[in-house]
């Protein structure tokens, strides 16, 4: 095959065509599971501040999901715009998008830095930090700034190599990055005695070298769509971002949500509030590690769906569709089942702390125990982005996160379900939004798309 016909997905089974991109993208993304474990379990054995540090981490996370919904946009609009346009034969303007979306990456991780370098420590504490645990937070997020736009680029860049086809480069992207990452934290953390800072200093020299790694081959001119100058059109920008929205406040909301949380867990935990943050750091690694399977299946998947969507082959849309939601919601099924009985040894992957594991079972059970539901929210959500319905992801969005996880966060704990009710908030968000975004999709696009296909 020509390596510039590599991205062609209306040919072979819909299946093999998924697999085919999705495997190294799941590959990678257990590698960086390997990397958030490492990372957070480093942390949370740093000797005599183990907790505060990891409290401290959980304190800033807020703020580098911030960062990273800026590479979601790019990624999630950028990426699928340019997969539409490559299934229409317009690779000219398939990299156009692509060069904008490099720029505005750059620019926006500049910004970043300048904004945070400013605000991060009255946001720390504006955000439940008390004077020890912001003094973690700023140690670490202080240093990780530097590295904002290499974060950005690693990240957001990395979608228009697997929209390509080039899966096994992508899962390089990641590879490199973590393995990295891995090799320097003990050696940053303990043998130079740096502390949660030498954690910082990991994680940026990491993401320096995944994102050079990136731009290196998006330089190259022998594949279809390649980098060859800054490049930052208004109108197509516009475009980026009307439909990336979706995956920046995908992130974004769930910033506002971790903030929201943190400040109530310090309000309703009393003595135990820096104990309760601490958990809710646990649990939001744990998420992450869990989560980034089926999202690489689904990062997979969607340039597939593009790309035959960008062709009109609308049966071979709704194999794919179907496809993604059966595979989420079997991994989902199988993550829940692990969180309900053996929450315990996960737990002590990140802390030995007796006092935070005791705390820390009960409210991981409640947070997931309905937890299924995300992956039709999830698979949801990405269909809507892959076939240009941003409208619908945007509001999913906001549904779950805004109008649902923030007001019951502040409302639960003050009708009788105490700090508890930050956790359920969680769970009764995803009953809701997980079929409320199933039902939409299947009457508004789905069944339409089998009626196109039977034709």
């Amino acid at each position: 095959m020509n390596i510039k016909e590599k991205g062609d997905f209306s040919q072979g089974s819909v299946s093999s065509n998924v697999y085919r991109l999705a495997l190294p993208i799941i590959l990678a993304e257990l590698v960086q599971v390997t990397y958030n474990i490492v990372d957070r379990m480093y942390i949370g054995h740093i000797k005599n501040c183990g907790t505060e540090a990891l409290t401290g981490i959980g304190l800033v996370l807020p703020f580098i999901t911030i960062i990273t919904a800026f590479a979601n946009l790019c990624s999630y609009g950028g990426a699928t715009l340019s997969a539409i346009a490559r299934g229409q034969k317009d690779d000219v303007k398939a990299q156009k998008i692509m060069e904008n979306s490099f720029t505005l990456l750059c620019v926006s991780g500049l910004l970043l830095t300048a904004f945070f370098y400013f605000f991060t420590s009255p946001l720390v504490m504006l955000f439940g930090g008390d004077e020890q645990t912001t003094f973690y937070a700023c140690q670490y997020f202080d240093i990780y700034l530097t590295g904002t736009v290499f974060v950005l680029v690693s990240l957001g860049m990395n979608s228009f190599i697997n929209m390509q086809g080039f899966s096994v480069i992508g899962m390089f992207t990641v590879v490199i990055g973590a393995v990295l990452n891995i090799i320097l934290d003990p050696v940053l953390i303990f043998v130079f005695d740096m502390g949660i800072r030498g954690a910082a200093v990991a994680t940026v020299i990491s993401q320096f070298f995944s994102a050079l790694w990136v731009v290196l081959f998006l330089t190259k001119k022998n594949i279809a769509l390649h980098i060859s100058r800054l490049y930052l059109d208004k109108k197509t920008t516009s475009e980026i971002v009307k439909l990336g929205v979706s995956g920046f406040l995908f992130k974004a909301t769930n910033s506002i949500a971790q903030a929201v949380s943190n400040t109530t867990l310090r309000l309703f935990g009393g003595p135990l509030g820096t104990v309760y943050i601490a958990s809710m750091s646990v649990i939001n690694s744990l998420r992450e590690i869990v989560y980034q399977p089926v999202m690489g299946f689904i990062e997979g998947a969607k340039p597939v769906l593009s790309y035959n969507f960008g062709a009109k082959k609308y049966s071979r849309v709704d194999k794919c569709i179907s496809f993604m939601h059966r595979n989420a919601f079997l991994y989902c099924l199988g993550v829940w089942a692990v969180m309900m009985f053996l929450p315990k040894p996960l737990i002590r992957i990140f802390t030995n702390d007796e006092l935070l594991i005791k705390t820390c079972v009960p409210c991981i059970r409640t947070y997931f125990c309905v937890f299924f539901f995300m992956s039709w929210q999830t698979a949801g959500q990405n269909c809507f982005v892959a076939m240009k319905y941003s409208k619908y992801s945007v509001f999913f969005s906001l549904l779950r996160k805004v109008f649902l996880i923030v007001p019951l966060t502040l409302i639960l704990p003050r009708i009788g379900l105490g700090v508890m009710g930050v956790f359920w908030a969680e769970a009764i968000s995803e009953i809701i939004g997980g079929n409320a975004c199933h039902i939409t999709l299947y009457f508004k696009v789905w069944k339409p798309i089998k009626e196109k296909s039977s034709q």
